[in-house]
């Protein structure tokens, strides 16, 4: 984009300078990508992705996923039918338009892991 040209994005009522603000405001921080990969392949419980980002906090996880339903990139869907009460965690059709971008930052970081820490 142009910088004579620049406009600012609208997103859920949030407002961004500049298309990688809102990226970056939408999957920033430490853990929103990590859940993000992680249910690229997979419906998961809350307890499968706690194993899955052992450093996480409880609280944490929940605020990163409730952040992430809100913007509608994962649907949370809880059975009630029988005890004990079951919440699974999937991405969403928009939430899967992410999966080349998130696929391409798992890829950097496999080829950095690789070549500069030995």
């Amino acid at each position: 984009m142009d910088i004579a040209e620049q406009k600012i994005l609208k997103f859920r009522g949030n407002e961004y300078p500049c298309c990688a603000s809102l990226t970056m405001g939408i999957i920033g921080g430490k853990w929103k990508t990590v859940i993000l990969y992680h249910l690229m392949t997979d419906t998961l419980r809350y307890n499968e992705l706690r194993k899955c980002m052992p450093t996480v906090t409880e609280r944490t996880l929940s605020l990163q996923l409730k952040a992430l339903e809100e913007d509608g990139l994962i649907k949370r869907k809880v059975y009630t039918s029988k005890p004990p009460l079951k919440v699974e965690y999937s991405l969403t059709d928009f939430g899967k338009t992410l999966i080349p971008l998130i696929q391409s930052i798992a890829d950097w970081g496999d080829s950095v892991a690789e070549k500069f820490s030995k």
